[in-house]
């Protein structure tokens, strides 16, 4: 695990407090200065931060939050907009968002204080389940592109104005379901396996059809149901059971995939 990270994550310092820590040489690694933020912290490393032992944490803890709109999902804003750690009590200022929520967006994000937890989370292919109000119909352009995917050479409208992504492949919808379809607002409910940059506005936006509201109400076998916007639950002890055997199968899966051949 690299170094920033390391601390980050055994920690109430954020990774930028960690980098300028190091940078400042307050950071020895087996008793010698390091200076090197991406220094790699191997098994048996001694950590110290101003003197002080870091040792690593037991276990992990993971979390649900109900973003509101008009937060990013980010530690600092160079525009000054609210980031959900300006809202988040300050016992998880060093928790690492699963995947991101844009600014227009709400619902349930996971955050961890274990970059593999969040990095297990993120890499598979768990299925996200979101709430959906377009305006406009939902056409049968739109329907077959949803069961069966799509490939845009220019996927700007709908994504971020300074995006630098423009061509993007669409995987078909893991589940979709029309709740309404009228000339003036549809309302549908959409799962995926991916998340892609501002994937559901993009694929609407080609179309021609504006996102008004996007939820996300469940993150595989974790739901968003009555948590109040704004507020955060721990995982369930059901939550924790079912995340400890998908991390389970994700560890053995690479294990395997590591295995030489003979």
């Amino acid at each position: 695990m690299r170094l920033n990270k390391y601390i980050s994550h055994n920690t109430t310092y954020s990774r930028r407090e960690a980098d300028k820590l190091i940078q400042d040489g307050h950071v020895k690694v087996n008793r010698q200065i390091v200076k090197e933020p991406f220094y790699d912290v191997k098994e048996g490393d001694k950590v110290f931060v101003k003197g002080k032992l870091i040792k690593p944490k037991a276990g992990y803890t993971v979390i649900v939050y109900n973003k509101p709109k008009g937060e990013l999902v980010t530690k600092k804003d160079d525009r000054g907009r609210k980031t959900i750690y300006d809202s988040l009590p300050g016992k998880f200022r060093h928790f690492i968002p699963v995947g991101r929520l844009d600014f227009a967006s709400e619902g349930l994000l996971l955050l961890t204080d274990s970059p593999k937890v969040a990095q297990a989370l993120m890499e598979g292919d768990i299925p996200r389940v979101y709430n959906v109000k377009i305006r406009g119909s939902v056409t049968p352009q739109m329907e077959q592109a949803m069961r069966e995917g799509l490939e845009l050479e220019d996927a700007s409208a709908g994504g971020h104005e300074k995006s630098e992504i423009k061509n993007m492949r669409f995987a078909p919808f893991f589940a979709y379901r029309i709740d309404k379809n009228s000339p003036t607002y549809s309302k549908l409910k959409v799962a995926l396996t991916e998340g892609k940059n501002r994937e559901i506005r993009r694929f609407f936006a080609h179309y021609g059809k504006d996102v008004v509201d996007l939820k996300r109400v469940e993150y595989g076998w974790i739901k968003l149901n009555a948590l109040p916007t704004g507020k955060t639950r721990y995982l369930t002890k059901d939550e924790y059971k079912k995340l400890h055997e998908y991390l389970k199968e994700v560890n053995d899966k690479n294990k395997d995939q590591n295995t030489p051949q003979k």
